[in-house]
């Protein structure tokens, strides 16, 4: 498992890994973590950004909270990418298992009742992976993406860096795969909305947004239609494509109408059959 500078120079400009390597040079990176193939990082520019990166994938498969919009990847990543041709850490992942196959059930259980509580994101995806009782509604994760932006403006008026949300997602994948269509909806519808409600705080990474929004309300549909719900049911999920629709943000209107006619015609073909 190797990194090469050329393989870095493929990803970005001539520009950007110039200052992806001066940034190295500096120390600007705070930490660096790697389990398995998973590399996650915080870099200090103009604040502090989290990424993260795949050293299994050909392109590295790049995540950085930045404001960056330009081509290819930017320079925390290079920074990153620069440290880790010099070398790559260790593999915690070998230590988490080392204590998993020791650690003695009762204990852990207890670790776990006692810490999943104090991080609410780690809550939401530990149920969304083993629970099977009652979930969090749309309201309560639209809330939840309401509090990212708080969050975000608690400086600036503005948000200047590109908020993660994999929280949302990554809870959001867990139901679909294991067939909890109407709970993955939720999530999404969550995202979805508290996006098309705070857009206007966004002034930067422009793209970014409208790729996740696009991606959230495209798997929202997709989420619908898998549930195979009842046609009184596909009301309830038809309502806020057709209400935002006419009362979107601007730049969304136009995506939840293309949204709805999807919708529309899908569940017209659940009819038909």
């Amino acid at each position: 498992m190797t990194v090469k500078q050329d393989d870095i120079h493929d990803q970005c400009t001539d520009a950007v890994f110039e200052r992806g390597k001066n940034y190295y040079k500096k120390g600007r990176i705070r930490d660096c973590a790697r389990v398995g193939d998973t590399v996650t990082a915080t870099v200090q520019g103009s604040r502090l950004y989290d990424l993260t990166l795949s050293l299994s994938a050909p392109d590295f498969d790049p995540h950085c909270s930045c404001p960056y919009d330009g081509p290819g990847t930017c320079k925390h990543v290079v920074a990153v990418l620069l440290s880790l041709a010099d070398e790559i850490p260790s593999n915690e992942g070998a230590k988490i298992d080392a204590v998993l196959t020791d650690i003695d059930e009762d204990n852990l259980h207890s670790f776990l009742r006692d810490e999943l509580p104090r991080d609410s994101g780690m809550l939401d995806r530990f149920l969304a992976r083993f629970g099977t009782g009652p979930v969090k509604s749309h309201t309560e994760y639209q809330n939840d993406v309401d509090l990212l932006f708080e969050e975000h403006t608690d400086k600036y008026p503005v948000v200047v860096d590109a908020i993660d949300f994999s929280q949302f997602t990554d809870v959001a994948e867990h139901y679909r795969e294991r067939g909890r269509y109407r709970q993955a909806a939720a999530v999404y519808r969550g995202l979805v909305a508290g996006l098309d409600d705070n857009i206007h705080l966004v002034d930067a990474a422009y793209d970014y947004y409208a790729e996740v929004f696009r991606e959230g309300l495209d798997a929202y549909v997709d989420c619908v239609a898998a549930a195979d719900l009842e046609p009184h049911e596909r009301e309830r999920y038809e309502t806020l494509l057709a209400e935002r629709a006419e009362t979107g943000a601007g730049p969304h209107q136009e995506q939840f109408r293309r949204a709805l006619s999807v919708f529309l015609s899908v569940a017209g073909d659940g009819t038909n059959s």
